[in-house]
This record gives structure tokens, C-alpha cells and sequence, in this order.
């Protein structure tokens, strides 16, 4: 089959653990960017998070559940086993060796924007993709200090947070209310591995 002109999304992240908000995300990019195939691209070692990550099969193994049941969604590992710092450069580099001709999306939300001129080699990523970026129906377009192209994703308002659901998780007085804010099998697995927990 060839690969020529196929539109292909690239949804990074740490997704420990991935939410619903993670989920609508995915959903949101693939009907709005008419996308032949999304790819969920769980961080390696990421240079810019200050805690350790949960280890990689734990994350592998959730974004692969929190994910399944979305039609054209591929898990990229290239990124967990890179050796040293993972950047999104490196990925869409390698993606663009293996399909010269696609069309790359980068997904992500309005925090990971606010960043961007942060990331390594930004002015030639954002010379390689097209910049995709969410925002709820009541924000207005992402603003950014360089003019850059950016095509908005129109996301409901999802005020979900991966850092304060490990938080819910990690406080026994909150019950299992954290479990609705993530996938149902993300659930089952959070509760079976005791991730998250106070050992």
C-alpha cells in the first residue's frame, strides 16, 4: 500500500496515567484533522519532568488500554527505548525517514504549547509538522510569542490533570473517585499493579 500523502497525527506524553481528557484529545484530532492514522507516543526519558516516571510496561500497558478502542490509533514505543533525553525532533525526524511523504500532525494540549519555545529545536519542529493545539470551545486561538501556524483543536471543557489524579490515588481518604476520570481499564489496571499507592 503506499504511503504517499497520508496524514498522520503525533500525540506525545507522559500518560502516567492517560485520562479521559487524553482520550477526547486522540478522538477530537482524528475526526478534525481527517487523520489516517494517530500515533500515541508515550515520552522515554523525558528531559523536562523533574519526578520519575512510572516504569515503562506500566505506561506502555495503560496507554495501550486507554486507547484500544479508537479506530487508527497506533502505539509508537520508539520513544521509551531511545537512550538518553527523548525529543519530539528525533521522533518526526525518524517518522519522516520511514514516510517521506507524510503529512505529520503534532497534537497537544494548551500547557504543552505554552512551553513550546522551550523544546528542543522548536523552530525547526514546528518547520516539519503542523502544529495542532487544544483549546476549549470558550478559548480563544493559543497565542504564542513567535507567529506561528497553529490549527485549533476544539476540545469540551475537561479539567483533568494526570498529576492530581496520582495525587487522588496516593490519598486513601479519597475513595476510588479518581477511577472517573480515567478509561475503565485503566482503572482496573491503576487498582490490580497498586500504582500510584504509598508503599
Amino acid at each position: 500500500m503506499s504511503q504517499t500523502g497520508r496524514r498522520i497525527g503525533l500525540f506525545g506524553g507522559a500518560f502516567d496515567p492517560p485520562h479521559l481528557a487524553h482520550v477526547a484529545l486522540a478522538r477530537v484530532a482524528l475526526e478534525q484533522l481527517a487523520l489516517d492514522e494517530l500515533r500515541i507516543i508515550p515520552t522515554g526519558n523525558a528531559w523536562h519532568k523533574s519526578r520519575t516516571l512510572s516504569l515503562v510496561s506500566d505506561r506502555l500497558a495503560m496507554a495501550r488500554l486507554a486507547f484500544a478502542d479508537l479506530p487508527g490509533v497506533v502505539i509508537d514505543e520508539r520513544e521509551l527505548h531511545r537512550n538518553g533525553a527523548s525529543y519530539t525532533i528525533d521522533t518526526v525526524l525518524a517518522l519522516l525517514a520511514e514516510q517521506p511523504s507524510a503529512q505529520l500532525f503534532l497534537i497537544m494540549g494548551g500547557d504543552q504549547w505554552a512551553a513550546f519555545g522551550t523544546w528542543h529545536r522548536w523552530q525547526e519542529l514546528s518547520q516539519k509538522v503542523q502544529l495542532c493545539v487544544a483549546a476549549r470551545p470558550d478559548q480563544a486561538a493559543p497565542s504564542f510569542a513567535h507567529a506561528l501556524p497553529v490549527q485549533v483543536l476544539r476540545l469540551p471543557a475537561m479539567a483533568l490533570s494526570a498529576t492530581a489524579i496520582r495525587q487522588q490515588i496516593s490519598d486513601p481518604r479519597m475513595g476510588k473517585q479518581w477511577a472517573n476520570l480515567v478509561p475503565e481499564p485503566v482503572a482496573r489496571y491503576i487498582s490490580d499493579h497498586r500504582l500510584y499507592v504509598q508503599r
